[in-house]
């Protein structure tokens, strides 16, 4: 996986703030000011991640990442949006995009997430996982590799094995919330990410997603005991 970022927004100090925040750390930041510009640049060159913001004049970040796909360009993605983007960040899940940061976001967010993606993305085989990698935190980052590839059965399986090594991980219940989402199962998606907020109420990730969730579909929340096994 290359080292090489591209970095999709329409507004150039926005462009720069993100080049400094990761160049600093080694990337190779590449810019585009438009996702007609972005397409070419990833036409042409290969890249490790895209940073899409969601806003943008002509074609929007979700318009791009769905452009991505329908031309077979599978780079991992991460999307930048406002809280009133909330209705779009499920359809963005749905194209493989399970990463988000919402403005303003601080370098040490950006940097952090990157470097996750890259981890998570690594050219390493999670299948068959075993010995020292047959973690809790091996199986996190592939359940959440399998949610940016859509192999949501692949998911499930390292989901499950990161409860049965960690029955009270904040993480893995949000990370079930979000594979039930992207299955419509909004229910049960509800009832993790409820179960994640009940372990951590400051646990944001899986705030944010419960209220886009209620947001969307108008659910509830819920004390109600739950498990990932088939259904």
């Amino acid at each position: 996986m290359s080292g090489r970022v591209l970095v999709v927004d329409d507004e150039p100090h926005v462009r720069l703030n993100y080049r400094v925040a990761l160049e600093t750390e080694g990337y190779d930041v590449v810019e585009a000011n438009s996702g007609k510009a972005a397409l070419e640049q990833l036409v042409d060159r290969r890249f490790g991640l895209a940073i899409l913001d969601m806003r943008m004049p002509e074609m929007d970040g979700l318009e791009l990442l769905a452009r991505m796909r329908e031309n077979k360009i599978g780079v991992p993605v991460v999307i930048v949006t406002a809280y009133s983007d909330v209705p779009h960040a499920v359809k963005a899940m749905k194209l493989g995009a399970i990463d988000f940061l919402q403005k303003p976001l601080r370098p040490e967010e950006l940097r952090t997430l990157v470097a996750d993606v890259f981890k998570r993305h690594a050219p390493q085989s999670w299948n068959g996982l075993g010995g020292a990698q047959d973690s809790f935190a091996a199986h996190i980052t592939a359940a959440r590799r399998a949610l940016n590839l859509q192999a949501f059965a692949k998911a499930r399986v390292h989901l499950v094995k990161a409860m049965e090594l960690n029955p009270q991980s904040v993480e893995a219940f949000n990370l079930a919330g979000v594979l039930a989402e992207l299955l419509q199962d909004f229910d049960k998606a509800r009832k993790y990410y409820g179960q994640a907020i009940k372990l951590d109420k400051h646990y944001e990730p899986a705030q944010q997603n419960m209220r886009r969730l209620f947001e969307v579909h108008h659910c509830g929340s819920t004390d109600e005991p739950i498990s990932l096994g088939e259904e």
